[in-house]
């Protein structure tokens, strides 16, 4: 059964280099794929790298099978996905051709008339070229509306970004589509317009650069230097260790060249740099668990010296404007293991930011200070949102988007929200909204557990709940429909959210669809769930998911009421759309939560707890059975007073500095008092 995508079956993707980056694209598409019985076939023309990518993938299968991230049926069903091969008739046949070759055009050029030689009309070229822009690599392919750049970064099975980069005759709905797929098997994807070295890799290689010339200057040595930056920008790897790790001299040293010819005259390939690419060497870099002392004024000049160079840089690429700010900020973060620059800015002030930049570009005449840089610094902060807002037909669709955290909720996502649904309250164009999540894992993995653990005082947890309560009702209130999308599971704060919607709606292929794991973590639920989802689904079932923090599947949400309809995986935004456009036409009737006090039989049943807290079990409990006694607003009322409860409970801080230790695999010992 081949793999469906919005009406685009894919049962064979060939993938074409089997160097450095080509053999980890396969194995993620293996991943992702094999479920599908999707074929994956690696070519290339040197048994020796065949051979090398194979071993390579296998290792990687082996690693994660001793890690247990991959069980055994899955491990074999990825083996049997990949086929490694000599012969390029193996394109034959493939829906997708996945270029990873050198970063060369003629070799690129050749590959794709021989790709193009072998397969069918529909097939789509992708190149991973790290640089070159599409309307050079495809200069010789017939059809270049199917043709575009997915540029991966190392290590690419792992790594989640991918830059789309059309060409000039690409077809916009392909780069779309592609768009939609890439995050369909589990990658973020993010749109850059055609430039040489796109968007970040210009980044990655300027602080190489100014790594490289700060060792020229002998303001430090390899490891000082990689220490300083890690320090100044909190990358994983300094510079030095992340061109060893990747095999980067080569590329780094032509890519600065041609970034200086073809971008800005300010990139240039330090000697340095090109006596290490020429005689094949590594830098020196610190062992691993080693660690490197700094003077604290050589370190203070290096800092500088990098925050300066990254502001300007990531400043430059928005002046360029190839990409949004809220892509570049996301990108850099996740690509590049670093800080993201325009929050970094933010955080550390915008004067600050300035003069950092300033400072750096009367230290490199050729780098101009960024006007986008110019125009932020006098609105005193990059504005930066984690929701993105699209329009399909009558319906405004909002996308929460913070994969780093499986899009999880806090109180300026909520006003971000708050901010759109505003817009168009009054916009006739507009007759319903759609809240969605960016990914496939998860619609909204819970409240931030960070402003949780902030929390230090019955008041301020009083205050949290009715902030986040007073966020959910105003979208309970709106005047317009307003559909929750699941695309994946709903924990916590995202089920709340959920709750308040008008209407709910999940991918088919969702296994949890919500919980309220607050019970785990040792406090209850504060924006709502005490209050609304007995209203939802009955008090007893209501009590008995809330009180045992257990996970919700697709049937069972269903049978309960708590979804409303079910939709094919990758169709869900249009079915969503559709049943809120019924709803906002009176074509389908709103379900009203009640808004009175419930009927109760009886006093609340045994459950058996295990290792929960019996102390907020009691808290729990007073906040569903007395909530449903009262009005639904009298209701959120006790429970925002019944969370404030819980941090007077040992319990709360045994389970959240036991989560922030362990994860959420092991149970926290309470003490229940």
């Amino acid at each position: 059964m081949p793999y469906c995508f919005k009406n685009w079956h894919i049962d064979k993707i060939a993938v074409i280099g089997a160097g450095q980056i080509g053999p980890d694209i396969a194995l993620h598409f293996a991943k992702s794929l094999a479920p599908h019985s999707v074929q994956i076939a690696v070519i290339d023309i040197s048994a020796e790298a065949l051979t090398a990518a194979q071993n390579k993938v296998e290792a990687k299968i082996q690693k994660g099978l001793d890690s247990g991230a991959f069980k055994p049926n899955q491990a074999e069903a990825i083996r049997s996905a990949l086929h490694f091969s000599l012969n390029y008739d193996d394109i034959r046949e493939a829906q997708i051709a996945v270029e990873a070759a050198t970063e060369d055009t003629r070799v690129k050029d050749a590959i794709f008339r021989r790709v193009e030689s072998l397969t069918g009309e529909t097939c789509i070229f992708l190149s991973n070229s790290s640089h070159l822009q599409p309307e050079v690599i495809f200069q010789n392919v017939r059809q270049k509306s199917r043709c575009l750049v997915a540029h991966y970064f190392f290590p690419a099975e792992i790594n989640p970004v991918v830059e789309i980069v059309p060409g000039a005759q690409t077809d916009p709905a392909l780069a779309e589509r592609l768009q939609a797929f890439y995050e369909s098997i589990g990658k973020i994807p993010i749109r850059v317009n055609s430039a040489y070295g796109y968007a970040i890799d210009p980044i990655f290689e300027g602080l190489c650069q100014t790594a490289i010339q700060c060792l020229e200057k002998g303001w430090g040595n390899e490891k000082e230097i990689d220490a300083a930056a890690v320090r100044a920008l909190g990358l994983g790897v300094g510079p030095f260790t992340a061109l060893n790790l990747t095999g980067g001299n080569p590329i780094t040293a032509h890519g600065l060249d041609e970034l200086g010819r073809q971008v800005m005259p300010w990139f240039k390939t330090p000697a340095l740099l090109r006596e290490k690419t020429e005689r094949r060497e590594p830098w020196n870099t610190a062992r691993r668990g080693e660690t490197v002392e700094l003077d604290a004024k050589k370190e203070a000049r290096l800092v500088a010296t990098f925050q300066g160079a990254y502001f300007a840089l990531a400043g430059f690429m928005l002046d360029s404007g190839i990409v949004e700010a809220g892509d570049l900020n996301m990108a850099c973060e996740l690509a590049l293991v670093i800080k993201p620059p325009l929050a970094y800015m933010n955080t550390i002030g915008m004067e600050k930011a300035y003069a950092l930049v300033n400072a750096f570009c009367a230290e490199n005449p050729d780098f101009l200070v960024p006007k986008s840089l110019e125009k932020a610094r006098k609105s005193g902060a990059w504005a930066l949102r984690d929701i993105v807002v699209n329009r399909h037909r009558a319906v405004c669709v909002i996308t929460i988007r913070r994969p780093k955290v499986m899009n999880a909720l806090n109180l300026g996502v909520l006003a971000q929200i708050r901010e759109v649904l505003e817009g168009v309250r009054s916009d006739s164009a507009i007759q319903a909204v759609v809240v969605t999540g960016f990914g496939v894992k998860a619609f909204v993995s819970g409240a931030d557990l960070n402003m949780i653990t902030a929390l230090k005082t019955p008041e301020e947890g009083v205050q949290n709940s009715r902030d986040f309560q007073a966020a959910l009702d105003y979208i309970a209130d709106y005047p317009k429909p307003v559909v929750c999308a699941l695309n994946g599971f709903a924990f916590g704060g995202g089920s709340e959210m959920a709750m308040a919607c008008t209407a709910r709606i999940a991918r088919k292929g969702l296994s949890v669809v919500f919980s309220q794991p607050e019970v785990n973590l040792g406090f209850i639920p504060g924006a709502g769930a005490t209050q609304r989802l007995p209203r939802l689904v009955g008090v007893e079932k209501a009590a008995e998911i809330l009180r045992t923090g257990r996970q919700v599947f697709l049937k069972e949400a269903l049978e309960m009421g708590y979804l409303d309809a079910a939709s094919d995986d990758d169709k869900l935004l249009e079915e969503a759309a559709a049943l809120a456009l019924e709803l906002a036409e009176g074509n389908r009737q709103q379900k009203i939560l009640p808004r009175n006090p419930l009927p109760l039989n009886g006093q609340p049943r045994k459950l058996e707890l295990g290792h929960l807290s019996r102390k907020i079990d009691e808290i729990m409990v007073a906040s569903i059975y007395h909530g449903a006694s009262l009005t639904l607003k009298e209701g959120l009322a006790l429970e925002s007073k019944m969370f404030g409860e819980c941090l007077r409970t040992d319990d709360m801080k045994i389970g959240l500095e036991h989560f922030r230790t362990h994860g959420p695999k092991t149970p926290a010992s309470f003490v229940h008092h």
